[in-house]
C-alpha cells in the first residue's frame, strides 16, 4: 500500500513539473512569437499595399478583364488579418497539444501498472484529441474568415481567396518558431542529461535519480508535440489555402458556386469524420494484449482509414462538385470531370 502511495505521489507531482516546465518556456517562447508576428504583419500590409502604391480604386480580375476586384489596398489589409488569425491559431494548436499530451502522460502511466492494452488506449486517444483538435481547429477558423470576408468582397471570390492565403503563411511562421525554438530546447536538455548522467555519473538514461531527465522530458513536449502541433497546423493550412486559391479562379469562382468552391474544406470534414470512426477500430473493436499488438493495430488504422476515406471523397465529389468544371491553367480554362 506505502509503495503504491509513493507511486502515485511520484507520478503526480512528475506530471506537475511537466506541466509547468512546457507552460513557462511555452510563454517566453511566445512573447519573442508574438513581437515577431505583428512585425511581420506590418511588413505583409505595406509590401502588399505598395503593390499597386496603396491604391483605393477597383482592379480588373485575372479570369474576367471587363469585371473588377477589391483594391490592393484591401487585399493588403484582409492578408494581414489573415496572417495573424493563421498565427494565433497555429500557437493555440501548439499550446493546447501541449497541454493534452503533459497530461496523457501521467494517465498513460497511471494505467500502464494494468497492462499495455489500456496504456495504449490512453495514449491513442490521447493523441486522437490532438490531432482531432487541428484539424477542426484550422476547418472552423477557415470557414469563419471565408464567410466573413465575403460580406466585404461580395462576389470577387478571386480577391477574397486571395487575402485568404495570409491565413496559411501565420501558420507556417509559428510553425517555424515552434520547430526550431522547441527542437533546440529539447535536444540541449537531451544532451546535458545523457553527458551529467551517462558520463559523468555512469547512470542509466532517463534514470529517476538524474534531476536533468524532468528537463528532458519538458523539452519533448515543446519540441516533439507543440512544436510538431504547429508545424502539422502549417501544412494543412497552406494546402487547403492553395486549393481555394486554385478554385476561386476556376469556373466556381465564376458561377458564384459556394459548395464546389468550399471542395477542400469538404474533404477535411469528410477526413474529420472517417478518423472519428477509425479511431473506433484501436481503442474499441479490437483488443491489445501485448506489446506486439500495437504495430499491427497502427498499421489496421492506417489500411482502414486509406480505404474509408477514398469512398468518402467519391461521395463528397459526386455531391459537391459538377460533372463537369473548368480549372484556370496558364491563361487557359482546362476542363476537368468530378472522378
Amino acid at each position: 500500500m506505502q509503495s503504491r502511495m509513493a507511486l502515485l505521489y511520484f507520478i503526480k507531482n512528475a506530471a506537475c513539473i511537466l506541466v509547468t516546465g512546457a507552460t513557462s518556456f511555452l510563454f517566453t517562447e511566445y512573447q519573442y512569437v508574438g513581437v515577431f508576428m505583428f512585425a511581420f504583419a506590418i511588413l505583409i500590409f505595406l509590401f502588399l499595399g505598395s503593390v499597386k502604391g496603396f491604391s483605393t480604386k477597383n482592379q480588373p480580375r485575372t479570369y474576367d478583364q471587363e469585371k473588377l476586384c477589391k483594391p490592393a489596398l484591401a487585399t493588403a489589409f484582409f492578408s494581414t488579418v489573415s496572417f495573424l488569425l493563421g498565427a494565433i491559431t497555429s500557437v493555440l494548436s501548439g499550446f493546447l497539444g501541449m497541454k493534452i499530451a503533459t497530461y496523457a502522460n501521467a494517465r498513460t502511466t497511471l494505467e500502464a501498472r494494468k497492462g499495455v492494452g489500456k496504456a495504449f488506449i490512453t495514449a491513442f486517444r490521447s493523441g486522437a484529441v490532438m490531432g482531432f483538435l487541428l484539424a477542426a481547429n484550422g476547418l472552423l477558423f477557415l470557414y469563419i474568415a471565408i464567410n466573413l470576408f465575403k460580406l466585404y468582397y461580395g462576389d470577387d471570390w478571386e480577391g477574397l481567396f486571395e487575402a485568404i492565403t495570409g491565413y496559411g503563411l501565420g501558420g507556417s511562421s509559428m510553425a517555424l518558431f515552434g520547430r526550431v525554438g522547441g527542437g533546440i530546447y529539447t535536444k540541449a536538455a537531451d544532451v546535458g542529461a545523457d553527458l551529467v548522467g551517462k558520463v559523468e555519473r555512469n547512470i542509466p538514461e532517463d534514470d529517476p535519480r538524474n534531476p536533468a531527465v524532468i528537463a528532458d522530458n519538458v523539452g519533448d513536449n515543446v519540441g516533439d508535440i507543440a512544436g510538431m502541433g504547429s508545424d502539422l497546423f502549417g501544412s494543412y493550412a497552406e494546402s487547403s489555402c492553395a486549393a481555394l486559391v486554385v478554385a476561386s479562379i476556376s469556373s466556381f469562382g465564376i458561377n458564384h458556386d459556394f459548395t464546389a468552391m468550399c471542395y477542400p474544406l469538404l474533404i477535411s470534414s469528410m477526413g474529420i469524420l472517417v478518423c472519428l470512426i477509425t479511431t473506433l477500430f484501436a481503442t474499441d473493436f479490437f483488443e491489445i494484449k501485448a506489446v506486439n499488438d500495437i504495430e499491427p493495430a497502427l498499421k489496421r488504422q492506417l489500411i482502414i482509414s486509406t480505404v474509408l476515406t477514398t469512398v468518402g471523397i467519391a461521395i463528397v465529389s459526386w455531391v459537391a462538385l459538377p460533372s463537369s468544371f473548368t480549372i484556370y491553367n496558364f491563361g487557359v480554362q482546362k476542363v476537368v470531370k468530378n472522378w
